[in-house]
């Protein structure tokens, strides 16, 4: 899978997250307070939760079912329980068209 649409711009407003499906893969594609776009996976490393459900402050997205913490910049993990950093996807925004490489 090479680089493929994931959202619009104004499907994701900022300070948000949006979970999409892409091939039967859970991806949450992030738009922070500052205007960049991050894509990561959306499930939580430690307990199957969608991310995007928790919500986005500044570049840390926060898991709605224990509370760890993840930087979307990254995945690197921000606050415990979750160990394992996050898979995170490069991005590019064309127009209104966000595209990730989900190679």
């Amino acid at each position: 899978m090479p680089w493929r649409p994931v959202a619009t711009r104004d499907q994701v407003p900022a300070g948000t997250g949006l979970r999409v499906q892409v091939d039967g893969h859970d991806l949450a594609v992030w738009h922070t307070t500052s205007g960049e776009f991050y894509v990561t996976d959306d499930t939580c490393t430690h307990a199957q939760a969608s991310l995007s459900e928790g919500g986005l402050e500044g570049f840390i997205c926060v898991c709605p079912r224990h509370g760890a913490r993840f930087d979307v910049r990254t995945g690197a993990v921000r606050a415990l329980p979750a160990v394992k950093p996050l898979r995170t996807y490069p991005v590019k925004v064309e127009g209104d068209q966000v595209w990730a490489d989900l190679s």
